[in-house]
């Protein structure tokens, strides 16, 4: 009798319990991205204020230029607020509003204020930085675009795996589009800097989007394990 009721108690207690809820489930799904999404929207925003600070050497302060400098911070401050929500059970809407936000500083630095630059450098006659900036325009705006997927992903509930694909992709396109500024000018250390931050950025939304994919690192090969 005593294991009869036993029994019926652990039943019920397995009856009872309730399921997570789908928000609950979310954010569960999300929290991997949190710690790498973090440093890739810190760089971000720090590879945004170097370029700003670049265009004061190329005494293109004020210009297309410098406001995409503006823009891509913005957008890194954004990332970062998104990577910090990915921590709490009831941010997912918080999380999708940031990354979505980001996306949409992106896309104006690329098709408004770069543009600007464009014009800008054809007016100096500079056409090497021309045709360093008119690279960046579809690099960007590809880096919005995917970011922006993530977002709405999140909003659609889709699959995480979704999530990450677009964070992945974005930090693709952000590689690129750090390579383009460091053509943007081999003399200023503030232009080499901005990239270097940049690549940092897009290295860590790789690894953000491969947690949500379920994509195991790598494994050290022989006794580099060992090492550090």
């Amino acid at each position: 009798l005593v294991g009869n009721v036993a029994a019926f108690s652990s039943s019920n207690q397995q009856l009872s319990r309730p399921s997570p809820s789908p928000r609950t489930q979310l954010f569960m799904s999300l929290k991997p991205a949190a710690i790498p999404l973090l440093d890739s929207g810190k760089a971000l925003a720090r590879s945004g204020e170097l370029l700003i600070d670049a265009t004061t050497a190329l005494d293109l302060y004020g210009g297309g230029l410098s406001q995409a400098g503006a823009s891509i911070r913005n957008s890194g401050d954004c990332v970062a607020q998104a990577a910090a929500s990915c921590r709490f059970k009831t941010a997912a809407e918080l999380v999708t509003d940031e990354l979505r936000e980001g996306a949409t500083c992106l896309l104006e630095g690329a098709s408004t204020h770069l543009k600007r630059a464009v014009e800008e450098a054809k007016t100096d006659e500079d056409e090497a930085l021309e045709a360093t900036i008119s690279e960046m325009i579809p690099l960007m705006t590809k880096a919005a675009e995917s970011l922006e997927s993530s977002g709405a992903a999140i909003l659609q509930r889709k699959e995480v795996a979704e999530t990450g694909k677009g964070l992945y992709e974005c930090g693709e396109s952000l590689e690129e589009l750090a390579k383009c500024i460091r053509s943007v000018s081999s003399d200023i250390n503030e232009v080499s800097e901005s990239c270097d931050r940049m690549t940092f950025a897009a290295l860590k939304m790789r690894e953000a989007g491969d947690n949500l994919r379920g994509v195991e690192k790598a494994k050290p090969k022989g006794k580099a394990w060992l090492k550090g």
